[in-house]
Order: structure tokens, then sequence, then C-alpha cells
């Protein structure tokens, strides 16, 4: 019995010792992943796209930006954009930024509405669009997610809601019911 508990005495504190000399994984201060949680049906293939502007408007999603994206579904293969940044149901997007504030909003133009089952009567009559979201590197808020918005049907209405906070989840995520504000400060 002595040697069984002087064995577990020795085991624990070994693994404390060879865990004293890891290194800790630590957040990056300049990352912000943005999190479009999975829909329903095919609605997870209906992209958004992101649009990032500075404080004075100007347009800096492919130059003060470095974006890289994930599916939830295998988060340890990491994909580089080519060329827009946009983002699926169930992807995940990290975007390295330069210290700063800015306004982040998602759209879907007309003509990437066209062909899906669960939008065929609002298809093509008008760009799909977010609220403006207002961030700051220095906000400790290091997530925000993006989801889609009902109507009072239950029926997605043709725009976007990014927040920081999550989404109602059940087996997939819970569509935003439809409200009036249009800018979210964070």
């Amino acid at each position: 019995m002595k040697k069984i508990i002087f064995l577990l005495l020795a085991l624990l504190a070994t693994h404390i010792f060879a865990d004293s000399g890891m290194t800790q994984i630590k957040h990056n201060p300049w990352e912000l992943i943005i999190y479009r949680p999975e829909n329903k049906t095919d609605f997870n293939y209906i992209r958004c796209y992101v649009k990032i502007t500075d404080e004075n408007g100007n347009d800096v999603s492919k130059t003060k930006v470095k974006a890289t994206y994930e599916w939830a579904s295998i988060p340890n293969v990491v994909n580089r954009y080519k060329n827009l940044l946009y983002l699926d149901g169930g992807m995940a997007m990290h975007l390295n930024l330069k210290p700063g504030k800015y306004h982040f909003s998602v759209y879907t133009p007309i003509d990437k509405q066209a062909g899906f089952e669960c939008t065929k009567s609002i298809a093509g009559k008008f760009q799909w669009e977010s609220n403006t979201f207002e961030y700051d590197t220095e906000n400790p808020a290091k997530v925000i997610f993006v989801t889609p918005v009902m109507d009072d049907n239950g029926f997605f209405n043709g725009s976007w809601w990014i927040d920081h906070k999550a989404p109602r989840f059940f087996k997939w995520s819970e569509m935003k019911v439809s409200q009036q504000p249009q800018v979210n400060n964070r």
C-alpha cells in the first residue's frame, strides 16, 4: 500500500513540475474572431461578405487586416482568404487588426442570393445588409457573432445582426428577431 501511495505521489510531483515549465497560451491582443454559427437547411451556404472601415470611413478590409478562417466542424484546419472576406454558417474568421477603432458590417449582394430554397421569397429584391458594429482593439471582447434576422413569422427578412452576444443555441443557432436599432457600440 505504501508503494502505491509513493508511486502516485511521485507521478503527481512529476506532472506538477513538468507543467510549471510550459509556456502559457495567450490571446493575441490584436486578434478578433467573427463567428457565424451554423443554421438550419441550406441557409449555411448563403454567404455574407464582411466590410471593415476605419474611423475615417475608409475601407480597410484588405489593407489594415490579415484574415484566416476555419470551419467549426474542423477547427484544426486554417484557411486563407483569396479575395473577399466572407462567412458561411459554421465559419469563424480570425482577423489580425492594427490597433484602432473599426466599423464592421456584413452584406449579401443581390447576385449572390439566388438558388437557395429558404430565401426564394426575398432573393434578388435588395442587397441584404447588417447593422454597423463599432469595435475598438482595446476592448476586452475578442469574439463577435453574425446572425441572420427573422421577421415575426420566423422567416429570414434579408438582414444580418452583428453583436458581442452569442445567439441562442438549440441544435443550430436561432435567428435574431428583428429590432429597430442599427448601431451597436462595443
